[in-house]
């Protein structure tokens, strides 16, 4: 089968090169493309050495700042009563490089950073990867349009496994237990999602006390100069720093990135040097503490006072998850390298050096980093701290603005602006509103807190828990995506989860002392992401059951004078199956309808990116004379929203497409005459999707239908080797095909353009059960018809020309009258404070409000 597959897509290159096709000829509205371009990420790929070696200094300069400067405090936080025993301080190194290397080397650099969703990581690109492969979305907007596109980006993801795993395979087996269980257990859906969004709220608010406490720690290196300094006013020079430092965010990771990279490189230089110098000054031999005979000595030796003190070392792979939920600016390769060549080497010989003086000067445990650094290099040491510390702070920073993004776009979060601050990486954030709080919850952090203890304290516990949550969806991606060994996943799921959970004991003993800070914070945002979704759930699903049927529509139209605008109105609903109940609304109290209309479902799918040939889905609403079309703008989590002015563009030019495709061939022959049965245009286009063949015709006007054909043919042969790889029926009917599970998907379930009729004429046989002259005979038409088709098209240009109108549902979402009281304080007052001081649709969608028609209608849900 690999080989007739591979033989179809050489014969596909040769029919295109005999024509001599563009090479980025794109088929409109394909869901059956390669899942190559669906992808946006491509620097997460095959990237060359050179973009390689440019992302791997940028990085640099964005994800190894919070590791990097974790030697300023780990000492300190550790032995927080003094070094009792001197070889207490080779049992803590031992603990700092195996947790360093278990946690950060082997965990997210080798592992986790390979379950990204095409280049995104994080948990919450997690959570879309499980989506991909089990509907665990609590909203239910699924269309058969987005299996067909997720297929193909599971195909992207392993196209391995999805080729060659037998479905009686054990692994196979268990996927689809894990699969069955996820989809069919509601309790199991909800706790998945609320782990997500609880790992979300954790790295939001360590992105507050990232930067207190590791500016605080750098600055508080001047009282080694200046003694007279109180602690008031390091706090204060502290917070001038932190208000600089959120100031310059506006400016973007690209530019922050190149700026702060070369001033971290030094830093690790410097630190790397300096433990060098104290190795071979001191005491060389604190290298034993490669062997882990000392960590079981450690914890003999102090039992409880060693698992307690686990709460400073961790604080060694603080950071950690900045380099998975950073994915998206940077690539794999990239961070692997710069890890390995730069961060690794420097950051260890920077504990080992600090355990060598602690040898000689233990009493100076308090002030370690600074103690051991020669006296003529401190100047510089502390110029460097600053920066470098500043720069630890843009990681997390970063990563806030990178999660937020995603839950954004998964409806988990109220609306907030998001900037994309580079052409070049779409993955490259800013957002002011998150900006400006982050940067105030951290300067009132540093002035209530004063010390890196007590800060220190609250960030272990969000470092923890994250880890422990990428944890299990890392063990869910196992079994369900890759399908692992399940001694495999038992093996790291017990390694992990025991010795994080032991980290967590320790955090978790001094919560008092500093814990409650990041879980009070976190328990806000939980509470918002959580009131936010549950709403829209709740309000999606009210008008899922109040859809207007097409009887309704064609009443409504036929049943009343209406009064036509010129012009093309666009009406934007969130509903993706149907007429929302907002539309007679309007009718009844404006009796009149723009020439043409669209009702527009901008949607998000849990993949990062969509192409923009696959971008949009039209189906034509009933009676066809009044010009209503359905569309659904379909994105990536990580797709920018156009301004209004290139989305109407985009949108109009894809209808046009829509229009004719559907007229060529969307009309019925006589089957008995010889010729060729087409779908009709209320089964919509591409009906039938069981190839992916032909369409390039559609792109072309310039190709003959002759062309086309020869294309049409080599692609359907191509097509058809990939869906007997997904599981799929080549020889489904025309309005049925069969989808990777057995399940039938049907033609009027479907919203995409028509196919070519080179593929309807396609049996699983592997011969065309109609002749070429039959084909080419379907496809002829009159002058007239062709003639309409154009004049059909040249209507919506014109109204497009008179003006486009944006209608817009400014829909009041109030409880029922009986429900509980705490639906209604959640839906009445909590929801109704959130999306009044949340940024409104249009401003999210950028519709100029010269041109915006909201539309007031009351849920009661």
């Amino acid at each position: 089968m690999a080989e007739q597959q591979c033989g179809s897509d050489d014969e596909v290159l040769e029919v295109e090169c005999a024509l001599d096709m563009p090479a980025a000829v794109q088929r409109q509205d394909s869901l059956y493309r390669d899942a190559s371009r669906a992808g946006g990420g491509s620097h997460h790929g095959q990237e060359r050495w050179g973009k390689t070696l440019r992302l791997a200094f940028q990085c640099v300069g964005v994800l190894y700042g919070d590791i990097g400067t974790s030697p300023l405090y780990v000492y300190s936080s550790t032995f927080t009563t003094g070094v009792r025993h001197t070889d207490d301080l080779l049992g803590v190194l031992s603990l700092i490089i195996y947790s360093f290397i278990l946690f950060t080397m082997v965990k997210y650099v080798y592992i986790a950073l390979r379950a990204n969703d095409d280049g995104d990581g994080g948990t919450f690109a997690l959570y879309s990867l499980i989506s991909r492969h089990a509907k665990v979305s609590l909203v239910p907007n699924q269309q058969a349009e987005d299996e067909l596109h997720i297929l193909e980006q599971m195909e992207q993801d392993d196209p391995k496994g999805l080729a060659t795993l037998q479905l009686g395979s054990p692994a196979a087996q268990r996927a689809q237990r894990v699969k069955e269980l996820l989809e069919t257990s509601r309790p199991v859906r909800i706790s998945l999602f609320l782990l997500t969004i609880l790992a979300t709220a954790m790295v939001i608010s360590d992105a507050c006390l990232t930067p207190a406490i590791s500016v605080l720690s750098a600055v508080g290196g001047l009282k080694e100069k200046a003694p007279h300094l109180t602690t008031d006013q390091i706090v204060w020079i502290t917070v001038g720093i932190l208000v600089a430092l959120f100031a310059v965010q506006r400016f973007g990771t690209d530019k922050v990135g190149y700026f702060f990279a070369p001033v971290v490189i030094l830093w690790l230089l410097l630190i790397g040097g300096v433990g060098v110098y104290n190795l071979v000054k001191h005491d060389i031999g604190v290298l034993r503490a490669f062997n882990p005979k000392y960590i079981a000595d450690y914890f003999r030796r102090n039992k409880k006072d060693a698992w307690v003190s686990l709460g400073g070392i961790l604080l060694c792979f603080t950071g950690t998850e900045a380099l998975f939920a950073d994915l998206g600016y940077f690539s794999i390769r990239s961070i692997q390298l710069s890890f390995g060549f730069g961060l690794v080497p420097s950051v260890l010989l920077a504990y080992a050096g600090q355990a060598a003086f602690l040898r000689k000067y233990p009493e100076e445990v308090v002030n370690t980093f600074y103690r051991s650094t020669p006296t003529a290099l401190f100047w510089p040491t502390f110029i460097l701290a600053i920066a470098a510390s500043i720069i630890g702070s843009q990681a997390m920073i970063s990563c806030a603005f990178a999660t937020i993004s995603h839950s954004q776009a998964l409806g988990c979060f109220p609306r907030v602006k998001i900037l994309h601050t580079s052409k070049q990486y779409q993955g490259q954030l800013y957002i002011p509103e998150v900006n400006f709080l982050l940067g105030f919850a951290a300067c009132v952090v540093t002035v209530a807190f004063k010390t890196t203890v007590v800060i220190g304290e609250a960030h272990g516990i969000c470092v923890v828990l994250v880890m422990l949550i990428t944890t299990l969806l890392l063990t869910v991606v196992m079994l369900l995506v890759w399908k692992v060994n399940a001694w495999w996943v038992a093996l790291f799921f017990t390694v992990f989860m025991a010795s994080e959970s032991v980290y967590l004991s320790s955090v978790l003993y001094k919560f008092l002392h500093g814990g409650y800070i990041p879980v009070a914070m976190s328990a806000v945002l939980v509470a918002v992401m959580v009131v936010w979704h549950y709403v829209h759930v709740k309000r999606y699903k009210y008008e899922l059951e109040r859809t207007v049927s097409p009887d309704k529509v064609r009443e409504l139209l036929d049943g009343r004078e209406l009064r036509k605008v010129p012009g093309v109105g666009l009406f934007y609903t969130d509903l993706v199956q149907g007429i929302p109940p907002v539309f007679p609304h309007l009718i009844e109290k404006i009796p009149s309808i723009h020439a043409v209309l669209l009702f527009v479902s901008v949607k998000h799918l849990p993949v990062p990116h969509v192409d923009m040939s696959e971008r949009f889905l039209f189906r034509q609403v009933e009676p066809k004379e009044h010009k209503l079309y359905r569309c659904v703008a379909r994105y990536g989590y990580r797709d920018p929203l156009e301004e209004a002015k290139d989305f109407v563009a985009n949108l109009v030019e894809r209808l046009q497409y829509y229009i004719r495709d559907v007229n060529l061939y969307g009309v019925d022959v006589d089957a008995k005459a010889g010729k060729v049965s087409y779908p009709s245009s209320r089964c919509d286009s591409m009906a039938r999707s069981s190839t992916r063949a032909a369409t390039t015709m559609m792109q072309m006007y310039s190709a003959s239908y002759k062309e086309s054909l020869a294309l049409g043919r080599a692609r359907s042969s191509s097509a058809t080797g990939r869906m007997m790889q997904l599981g799929m029926n080549p020889s489904a009917s025309h309005t049925e095909m069969q989808d990777g599970r057995g399940r039938s998907i049907y033609a009027e379930e479907m919203m995409t353009p028509a196919e070519s009729f080179s593929e309807l004429a396609y049996y699983p046989s592997g011969r065309y059960a109609a002749s070429s002259q039959q084909l080419f005979q379907a496809a002829k038409m009159s002058l007239e018809e062709m003639a309409k088709i154009e004049e059909e098209q040249r209507y919506i240009e014109r109204e497009m020309e008179k003006g486009v109108v944006y209608i817009m549902g400014e829909n009041e979402v109030v409880a029922r009258p009986h429900s509980s009281l705490l639906k209604k304080v959640i839906v009445n007052y909590v929801y109704a404070f959130l999306r009044k001081n949340c940024r409104q649709g249009d401003k999210v969608l950028s519709i100029p409000r010269s041109h915006l028609l909201k539309v007031g209608m009351s849920y009661e849900i």
